[in-house]
């Protein structure tokens, strides 16, 4: 797999017309896109799986494959699945809308195409995207057991170790390549809802299969997106370590976690769905409540209240 690393984002168109992709292609290419087209859904398959595309515009009715089915193929491979994919559609049916979006769509434009629309989407979702990968790459060099889900148990995203350590425990999805079994899925719908009355209540449920691993409920990140957290034994549970040591609130300690851990308050806002101010004000709590001064001071702390200095 490659991917582009100068500052052309590269998108990758899929129609059967050849006027909606020479008109597109103009657009994109004046917009500082590199661009590739495809005619059919089994074409755009083999283009994305060798050079992942940044945003993907994908016609919904086409010969052979759909548009939904490339999309949901598309989503199948780990390397694709953050690819904001936005469907091209003159169907404006609300069941064919929500057939896109259930097929991974992060969105749709009725044709004719309206360029400068297209273009704001364009922004806006691949945007999103770069910096979703940005906070999950952080999350897997830092070795965490962390992974997303929506309520119907479907895996989002999970980092490379929360995946060797779940194995056997996921099962195939549908729209997914993996989902979480039935029980643990309606403990994520208690949890969840619990949740949303009692905030500082850490809610954990062991692993079938094995009762020594533990999946820890940490929170709500979008409309139907829910981090969850694999634990075992004493491992991985460094914030609540934190927030025990000096009388934290969850979040409190998970900054924290992730300032000893040298992440910027940029990277913390991404990675626990925040904002960058909002980050700012649970650090100066923290402050208070280590009664130190900076950043490297709280760090410190943090570290040798862990046993890691």
């Amino acid at each position: 797999m490659t991917h582009s690393h100068d500052s052309r984002r590269i998108a990758l168109v899929v129609d059967d017309s050849p006027e909606t992709l020479r008109l597109l292609t103009d657009a994109l290419d004046a917009a500082g896109f590199t661009v590739m087209v495809a005619l059919d859904g089994e074409s755009a398959l083999k283009i994305a799986v060798h050079i992942t595309p940044d945003v993907v515009l994908l016609d919904a009715v086409m010969p052979g494959m759909s548009g939904f089915e490339a999309c949901r193929r598309l989503k199948q491979e780990p390397q694709l699945a953050h690819v904001p994919v936005i469907f091209m559609t003159g169907l404006t049916e609300t069941a064919h809308i929500l057939e896109g979006l259930a097929a991974g769509g992060v969105d749709y434009v009725t044709k004719p195409i309206v360029i400068d629309e297209m273009l704001a989407r364009i922004r806006v979702h691949s945007t999103n995207a770069r910096l979703t990968e940005s906070a999950q790459a952080a999350l897997d060099t830092s070795g965490r057991t962390l992974l997303a889900v929506n309520l119907a148990g479907d895996i989002l995203w999970l980092t490379p170790l929360a995946r060797k350590r779940l194995g056997p425990a996921l099962v195939e999805g549908k729209a997914r390549p993996s989902a979480l079994p039935a029980s643990l899925t309606r403990w994520l719908r208690d949890a969840a809802a619990i949740a949303e009355i009692e905030r500082q209540r850490e809610l954990v449920s062991p692993l079938p299969g094995d009762p020594s691993s533990t999946l820890t409920f940490v929170g709500r990140m979008g409309d139907d997106e829910y981090l969850l957290r694999l634990g075992s034994g004493q491992t991985d549970d460094a914030p609540r370590r934190l927030r025990q040591a000096f009388d934290l609130t969850q979040r409190e300690g998970e900054v924290l976690w992730w300032i000893a851990a040298g992440k910027s308050n940029r990277d913390i806002a991404a990675i626990l769905s925040l904002s960058p101010r909002t980050v700012d004000k649970h650090l100066e709590q923290v402050y208070l409540k280590l009664r130190v001064e900076n950043r490297t001071a709280a760090a410190t702390l943090a570290l040798r209240s862990l046993g890691q200095l």
